[in-house]
């Protein structure tokens, strides 16, 4: 090293437990092993007197040691003797690009050591530096770090021989007495559970051992001519008062008792591919290897969020619909068009002397009016207190406003799916679906049951001249649509469109969109496929007042808090031919004809209607046509009808009756 330092001590310890949560790791600064740093007074710079030497830096296992040199400046030769007359007894680091992970800091460059008055803290205390920049802003830099340590310094000059019996007079107790009270907590539990392995589990006898070692140890201390050969004894008297000593010494023994032969671990590692869990083949192995409480090792499951995670359908079409429809300050929607499509709406040639015909179009007018939507729910108080994990409230809130903007976005392309006569179901009347719309909004395309993808494609190109909506729409289908257009190939097994992109730009839309509710529905002419459609011709009205609202009460009698999120509004496409409906042919369209039922004698007549099957929902049983048995007075018989293969039900068919004898 050269000349001899003026000092020593450590600029930074690792493993302590910063104020603020951090720790700084061994490792952090081992790359700046026998580096030289400015050594400065105070970590002031405005100055160059405040510059007092340099500090060579150590990278030790337990952090950063550094040697001081002092300079010959008059502020270097005051430091000196501060130092050397213990006025001054604490260093501290400054540090930049800190990298931080999980509160540990891994990496960092020290800048510079600096003497200081007081280390603050006992231990390492971490204080984010505000910099100041010549405009007056102020930036806090997380990456930039004072590091104050509080340990003494060691005065280089000390005498050597005083240095060498300090150390000689350092005993095991002096050593422990150094530790952390973390630190100790550690070694206790480590001790303990040293004994109790060497003891067979028998604690107290181990404690009466402990006590004669320590008789035994007390008079080889009387005898000088051993003491050399003593061994210091370390005691922790726990909850039960069981003393435990001289562990150090039976430590070795333990250890092997305890420890794993390569044969056990591989083993438990080829258990652990048969049961598919490491933790499992350890606690399986645990007792027979003589490891007890191994489940310390395996700490409790944590939840990676702290509310549930949704299981719900893909939520990204929802907002597709909702954003791009056209919004009214009023909800009652009337739309009036004129068809000057006719023969009669064209202009004519004129011949002078004829009678000048006029023009001939028709009008045609539909009228919207709103309806309410709504989803409520209620909690009880003490489940609301008892919940302490998550904001309960607050998530209730939220999954009820995501699946009421759901549900309206599902009326708005393909209907809620509910049967007419359902109390629930919201009318197709104040919120027109799109896929069911009448034909002079959304043209109506059936595509033949066993077209192929590139044939679907092309239908779909064809089709595009009956769209009259406002510039380039988007196509609204199912996954599995997507999928088999993707994968439709050539003759010789090449894909016809290696992306979305591509396909996109066949089928001229603006963006291809899945959504989840379009499986299994059905639409007039057999199987929805797609909707074309730009949803800015799609208005959706509320008056003032009827947008989406939360209310929340509470129930005295019940002790239950209930809310209520809900909205009146209408909507419908409001402009000729602005969306294409494209079906799969489902075969022969039939109207399933109502069964009749006699309330006297509860006898069901089920009609011989061709393509249409009738189901008894209570057994599942097929309904022959014809007067089945009669039911019990005061029973119900509940009935379903279905299409038979090759056949399919119109849009909004009642298919299911509730039939109940008279008592």
């Amino acid at each position: 090293m050269g000349a001899e330092p003026d000092f020593s001590g450590w600029a930074t310890k690792a493993g302590i437990k910063c104020a603020d949560g951090r720790t700084i790791m061994a490792e952090a600064f081992k790359h700046q092993d026998k580096m030289t740093v400015p050594l400065v007074w105070q970590h002031t710079h405005n100055n160059p007197e405040n510059v007092l030497g340099h500090a060579i830096l150590e990278a030790r296992g337990e952090g950063v040691y550094c040697y001081g040199f002092f300079n010959d400046t008059p502020s270097g030769q005051q430091a000196r003797a501060l130092v050397h007359h213990k006025d001054i007894e604490s260093l501290s680091i400054f540090a930049n690009k800190l990298i931080e992970r999980s509160k540990q800091v891994f990496h960092g460059v020290i800048r510079e050591v600096s003497l200081v008055i007081s280390g603050a803290n006992p231990g390492a205390v971490i204080d984010n530096i505000a910099i100041a920049h010549g405009d007056g802003n102020v930036e806090e830099l997380d990456d930039e770090a004072i590091i104050y340590m509080g340990l003494p310094l060691e005065d280089e000059n000390e005498d050597e021989d005083e240095r060498v019996e300090h150390a000689a007079d350092d005993t095991v107790q002096d050593i422990f007495n150094t530790l952390t009270d973390e630190q100790k907590d550690v070694v206790y539990f480590m001790i303990g559970a040293a004994i109790e392995a060497a003891s067979g589990g028998d604690l107290k006898q181990s404690a009466v051992d402990d006590e004669d070692d320590e008789q035994q140890s007390a008079s080889n201390e009387n005898d000088e001519s051993d003491e050399t050969n003593n061994s210091e004894n370390i005691e922790h008297q726990d909850q039960e008062g069981i003393t435990m000593a001289n562990v150090f010494e039976r430590g070795s023994a333990t250890a092997q008792k305890a420890t794993l032969t390569h044969s056990e671990l591989n083993t438990i590692v080829e258990d652990a591919k048969k049961l598919g869990s490491f933790k499992e083949s350890f606690l399986k192995h645990a007792v027979e290897y003589g490891i007890e409480n191994i489940d310390v090792l395996f700490p409790d499951a944590k939840a990676i969020s702290n509310a549930p995670e949704l299981i719900a359908r893909r939520q990204e079409w929802v907002n597709k619909v909702l954003a791009g429809a056209r919004k009214t300050p009023f909800s009652r929607i009337k739309t009036v068009s004129a068809d000057i499509t006719h023969d009669q709406a064209r202009a004519k040639g004129y011949v002078k002397g004829n009678l000048k015909k006029e023009e001939w179009f028709a009008l045609a007018k539909r009228v919207t009016t709103p309806t309410t939507i709504y989803k409520k729910q209620k909690l009880d108080r003490d489940d609301i207190i008892d919940i302490t994990d998550l904001d309960v409230v607050a998530f209730l809130k939220g999954e009820m406003r995501l699946m009421l903007d759901e549900e309206i976005a599902r009326a708005v392309l393909v209907g809620d799916g509910r049967e007419v006569d359902d109390d629930d179901k919201i009318s197709e009347a104040n919120i027109r679906p799109i896929a069911h719309d009448d034909d002079f909004f959304a043209h109506r395309v059936v595509i033949p049951a066993n077209t192929g993808s590139e044939a679907l494609v092309e239908s779909m190109l064809r089709s595009r001249t009956k769209y009259r909506g406002t510039g380039t729409p988007s196509l609204y289908c199912t996954e599995d649509l997507l999928t088999d257009l993707l994968l439709g190939k050539d003759k010789m097994g090449r894909r016809y469109y290696m992306n979305i992109e591509e396909l996109k730009t066949a089928l001229r839309v603006n963006e291809i969109i899945t959504v989840d509710v379009m499986e299994d529905q059905t639409a007039d002419g057999g199987n929805l496929l797609a909707v074309l459609v730009n949803m800015a011709d799609y208005t959706m009205g509320a008056d003032r007042g009827g947008s989406v609202s939360l209310f929340d009460d509470f129930d005295i009698d019940y002790n239950q808090y209930k809310y209520l999120i809900e909205t009146r509004m209408s909507g419908a496409l409001t402009k000729f031919k602005s969306a294409l409906v494209f079906v799969r042919s489902a075969g022969t369209m039939v109207d399933p004809a109502v069964p009749t039922f006699n309330a006297t004698t509860g006898v069901v007549t089920i009609p011989a209607t061709t393509g249409v099957v009738y189901i008894n929902q209570d057994t599942n049983a097929v309904l022959t046509a014809g007067a089945q048995p009669a039911v019990a007075a005061g029973e119900t018989i509940s009935v379903e009808a279905t299409p038979a293969d090759g056949y399919y039900f119109p849009h909004n068919t009642d298919a299911d009756w509730d039939f109940t004898r008279n008592v």
